[in-house]
């Protein structure tokens, strides 16, 4: 590893002070990338806090629940090229109840951060390789990252490589395990999996760069598990999939790595191949791969479904869709330039149209702003919806959260709230009012998200009203330690929290 100060040319990004947080890990100093110092640095400690002080408004009593963060957050200096997916996992988060708050931060206890831990030293070279295929339990580290979701009660920690599902103490963050749903799952599987509010389906699917290269599944409410090999041409890169009452979306984009390379010396370096169609397969709910049915559609690439729904014939699917996501590294940027550029986020809302009578396809952009990070009112996946609650994301390295925008897909409006000069957000999931009523509005609720300040490295938590986003935070409330920049949220009502407690 190279030593260099936090002065060289990437260690300064987005910490104009040029000074190391205190409470990040002093070895990030002899680390030059900008996904290990300032909003991005690591935090060295697990802190609980009750009774948190409100800093500005006042919290709705009728907020009533768990904000939970997934998100990188290294123990070790890295052992090679550090990319911004390769950190340990942490949850960061904040139990609401009575207009009260309280905080905990935790670590998701990975088998393979428990191995680094005992060895005092990291294992596996991180996502940019090259990889030790002769790694204990894989050449990449599982490092459950990624997402949050509930399922049945119990809150699971995902990875977007695909990997096991950790099982966290919604009421304390600890982890207390691998979920294998009573010895069904022997398979991992991929960050984004969704729960149908309707029928309690845990509908999943995994990718892999060795046959089968995806699987898809359905833990039905009743506790049974559906599961297929899907056939697919070759290894893909598949982020998240799409779910209405009757069907599944399955994603084959025309971005995978260059196979002699990966062979030849262990490296995955995505290609977008622009002579390549993207392809979607709709597959019924416990479809098998007969029945997968695929559309071709233009090149493109996509992280993230904001939601998906039927429409008589049609089945149409919303995204935040990347036109071209061809790797363009700066020479300057050195080793870690590919990664820069891949992280250099470039997408726009986007509807796609599929009509699973005639085969036709309509598919075009919804708006040309730089968004990403969508969250709807739970309530509704699956079923048309209006509302959608996105992270503004500039087009430049690093990637930050600079605003929390609600858009209207119905009419293309939106309006926004910028967290303002050097303050930066997290995903902003969708809390409904305690108490409220099945036919309530569809924006009633709350949004809620995490902000770090880069000037004075505080954080807290900030809570909008969902139907006035551009009016700014409800209320403001500090956090005992910053959080860093991080991935995915999602939000557990109070109601299920104490019956997971009980």
């Amino acid at each position: 590893m190279s030593s260099l100060p936090i002065t060289a040319r990437h260690g300064k990004a987005l910490n104009p002070s040029g000074v190391r947080p205190t409470d990040a890990p002093a070895w990030i100093d002899e680390v030059d990338n900008p996904y290990l110092h300032g909003l991005f640095a690591p935090v060295s400690t697990e802190v609980t806090a009750d009774a948190l002080p409100v800093l500005e408004g006042e919290l709705p009593r009728d907020l009533w629940g768990g904000y939970f963060r997934n998100g990188p957050n290294s123990v070790h200096a890295p052992k090679n090229r550090y990319h911004w997916f390769d950190g340990d996992g942490m949850v960061h988060g904040i139990w609401f109840e009575d207009g009260k708050a309280r905080y905990a931060n935790r670590w998701v206890e990975t088998a393979g951060m428990k191995m680094e831990s005992e060895a005092q030293a990291p294992i596996w070279p991180g996502v940019l390789g090259p990889f030790d295929f002769s790694a204990p339990l894989g050449p990449i580290k599982d490092t459950a990252n990624t997402d949050l979701i509930e399922v049945n009660g119990r809150l699971l920690a995902l990875w977007y490589e695909s990997g096991k599902p950790y099982v966290l103490d919604p009421k304390t963050l600890q982890t207390r395990g691998v979920e294998d749903f009573g010895g069904q799952l022997s398979f991992p599987l991929s960050a984004h999996s969704k729960t149908d509010p309707a029928t309690g389906d845990f509908i999943f699917f995994s990718y892999g760069d060795r046959p089968p290269y995806m699987r898809y599944g359905v833990l039905t409410a009743s506790g049974e598990l559906h599961h297929v090999e899907i056939d697919l041409p070759g290894p893909r890169r598949p982020h998240d999939i799409g779910v209405t009452p009757r069907y599944s979306i399955l994603h084959d984009f025309p971005v995978f790595f260059d196979p002699e390379l990966f062979a030849k010396k262990g490296k995955r370096v995505p290609l977008f191949h622009p002579d390549v169609p993207t392809r979607y397969g709709i597959i019924p709910r416990l479809g098998t791969n007969d029945d997968v049915r695929w559309f071709e559609c233009e090149p493109c690439y996509m992280l993230h479904v904001v939601n998906c729904w039927e429409d008589g014939d049609w089945v149409v699917m919303i995204g935040c869709r990347t036109t071209d996501p061809t790797l363009r590294p700066d020479r300057a940027d050195g080793p870690i330039a590919a990664m820069l550029s891949g992280l250099k986020l470039q997408a726009n809302l986007y509807r796609w149209r599929f009509n699973m009578v005639t085969g036709a396809v309509e598919e075009g952009p919804l708006d040309d702003a730089n968004a990403e990070f969508p969250m709807i009112r739970p309530s509704v996946i699956g079923q048309e919806n209006r509302w959608a609650y996105l992270q503004r994301i500039p087009f430049e390295i690093p990637a930050t959260f600079e605003g929390l925008m609600k858009y209207d897909l119905r009419s293309g409006a939106f309006t926004e709230y910028a967290y303002g000069q050097g303050v930066y957000g997290s995903e902003a999931p969708f809390a409904p009012r305690a108490g409220g009523a099945a036919d309530d509005a569809e924006d009633d609720g709350y949004l809620v998200s995490f902000v770090t300040d880069t000037t004075d490295w505080s954080s807290a938590c900030v809570v909008f009203d969902a139907k006035d986003v551009a009016a700014g935070p409800l209320a403001k409330v500090a956090l005992p330690q910053r959080v860093p920049a991080g991935f995915h949220a999602t939000w557990i009502d109070g109601a299920t929290l104490d019956a997971a407690a009980s």
